[in-house]
């Protein structure tokens, strides 16, 4: 099992996003945050089970919300490179 490793541009987002959700209700952020630690296990579990949508970069999915973490596998870890909104410029984060 690889360890999963965030960039600082991926670990603000994620961090902005629970803000946002903590001053939209009560506990909100929170849940947030534990269904990234969810994908992120999932992702630790089965790297390769999710897609790839480009340059070696895969998808994985936040359950209940709209959010995803791309992410590449190396060869000793696995590096999430964006905690990104799906709706909302797609390609923002080819620059990573």
């Amino acid at each position: 099992m690889k360890k999963v490793r965030f960039l600082k541009p991926a670990e603000d987002e994620m961090l902005e996003a629970m803000f946002y959700y903590q001053n939209k209700a009560e506990g909100l952020g929170r849940d947030f945050i534990g269904r990234i630690d969810e994908a992120v296990a999932r992702i630790e579990k089965t790297p390769e089970a999710y897609p790839e949508i480009r340059y070696a970069v895969r998808r994985s999915l936040v359950r209940q919300f709209p959010f995803a973490l791309l992410y590449k596998i190396l060869s000793d870890e696995v590096l999430v490179i964006a905690v990104m909104h799906l709706k909302r410029h797609p390609s923002y984060w080819l620059g990573r």
